[in-house]
């Protein structure tokens, strides 16, 4: 799914297999940047569904300028409350959750950027990631103005 608006310059998602999101599958996405003045939010979007059994959500992300420089974050973020219901927006049991990534954020360059991200999380006290995160239905990253 692609979309554009008069708020966002990318808005794109991808679909997560049923058996759920694999350990070290990375979700890329590509853009390109033509304004190197204007800042923008960026945002990772993450559709879950009642199959997705933690109150917080790990991620490494990789952006990738046009030059290969790259930056690497490894981020967290709270999807239930205390009481664990879903932060995320929606009516049915699928909730879409809109995650700052960076704000305000001026491009350097402009070209083709690279844009990735794979889950990080693990069960407590294991050193090896979830091999297969369910309930994790869509990734999506969005540019907004």
């Amino acid at each position: 799914m692609f979309s554009c608006d008069d708020k966002s310059d990318f808005n794109l998602y991808k679909s997560i297999d049923n058996e759920g999101w694999k350990a070290n599958e990375k979700i890329f996405f590509e853009f390109d940047v033509k304004d190197t003045i204007s800042p923008k939010n960026l945002f990772i979007n993450i559709r879950n569904n009642n199959e997705y059994a933690y109150s917080n959500l790990y991620i490494i992300t990789e952006l990738i300028f046009p030059n290969k420089t790259k930056v690497v974050d490894t981020l967290q973020y709270e999807m239930a409350d205390k009481t664990g219901q879903f932060l995320g927006v929606g009516f049915t049991e699928i909730k879409e959750n809109k995650l700052f990534y960076k704000e305000k954020k001026a491009f350097p360059i402009s070209g083709n950027y690279i844009f990735n991200v794979r889950h990080a999380m693990r069960k407590n006290g294991e050193v090896n990631p979830i091999e297969f995160l369910k309930g994790i239905q869509d990734v999506g990253f969005s540019i907004e103005n």
